[in-house]
């Protein structure tokens, strides 16, 4: 299945880039609501908005949630593995020692 997601086609708010730092942690919109002082509705309403900013559009075959997920740590970087404690497959060792990744960077 080939999927035509373009990365970003207008600037998120602030909001907008919060709420999908909470879905990329995989919270729930009840979960996000609650984060962010929200009613549910305002959360799915800000999904739809960013999902729709990324031309990422629902079928019965893709989770959108996902998808966006993807896009967005795809466009602003991914610092799950941070959060995780799970070293990325891409890192190496860098001249002085540290570790650098050549696709997750900040």
């Amino acid at each position: 299945m080939a999927l035509d997601v373009n990365i970003l086609l207008r600037e998120l708010t602030p909001f907008e880039q919060l709420v999908c730092e909470h879905l990329c942690d995989g919270m729930t919109n009840v979960a996000i609501a609650k984060a962010t002082a929200h009613t549910e509705k305002v959360i799915e309403n800000t999904v739809s908005r960013v999902a729709h900013a990324f031309s990422i559009k629902s079928n019965g075959d893709v989770n959108v949630r996902v998808l966006l997920a993807l896009a967005y740590r795809t466009h602003f970087g991914d610092k799950a593995f941070d959060k995780l404690g799970t070293a990325c497959q891409h890192l190496t060792v860098g001249p002085n020692g540290e570790q650098i990744c050549s696709r997750h960077t900040d």
